[in-house]
């Protein structure tokens, strides 16, 4: 019985392997990038200068008035786009659906070969961007943001560690990993300046004090 069963799961490993080797053929993204490069950090601080600083309100905030993961490219939708951008030799069905490769989390330094390991982290929080302008929106800007690839405001990163950040802003939160805080500094100013976002008064102290350690 072991051997008939040995037989029959090396057969179903093969099955499996040949079918990935067809969606990578299909699908294998060319590159291994990350979000995309955020500004300077002299025009982080220009940007910061120039943002109005306001409280902010959560009134009436639902995640779902943020709709997430609309199609970006083919037939990848935003997260799956995200995870093939993000990812080294991404391997993928021909839903776009990731089925294998690597991704290094720059939040902590982990390297990760499984996508159900990766959240999509919004850099700036949904939740945040309500709070300092977004709930005046229209359901299309505020979709725009939720799934915007072309400013530095998705990344794959680290489950648990995204999960950790939640909602907080970078006075209460920033990348545990302290060489990558620059750059996630200077992707949430450039965001919040993008989209006329405001900051709160800790907000704009924690940002100038992380733009001071950059160069």
């Amino acid at each position: 019985m072991r051997l008939v069963y040995a037989r029959r799961k090396i057969g179903l490993v093969a099955a499996a392997s040949s079918l990935l080797g067809i969606a990578g053929l299909i699908n294998s993204p060319s590159a291994s990038a990350t979000l995309p490069t955020p500004v300077s950090a002299s025009t982080a601080h220009t940007y910061l200068s120039s943002l109005t600083v306001a409280a902010e309100d959560r009134t009436g905030y639902k995640r779902e008035l943020f709709k997430t993961w609309t199609t970006a490219s083919g037939t990848c939708n935003t997260r799956e786009y995200v995870l093939r951008r993000d990812g080294n030799k991404v391997q993928t069905a021909p839903s776009c659906v990731p089925l294998s490769g690597s991704w290094y989390s720059p939040y902590d330094g982990a390297t990760w070969h499984s996508p159900t390991d990766l959240d999509i982290d919004h850099v700036v929080p949904l939740a945040e961007a309500w709070d300092s302008g977004a709930d005046a929106w229209t359901s299309s800007k505020r979709e725009a943001l939720a799934n915007d690839i072309t400013r530095p405001q998705l990344i794959a990163v680290t489950d648990n560690v995204n999960q950790s950040k939640g909602d907080q802003d970078p006075a209460e939160w920033l990348p545990p990993r302290t060489a990558y805080r620059c750059t996630y500094t200077r992707a949430w100013i450039q965001v919040k300046h993008y989209y006329h976002l405001s900051v709160d008064p800790a907000e704009k102290a924690a940002l100038t004090s992380a733009l001071a350690n950059c160069t």
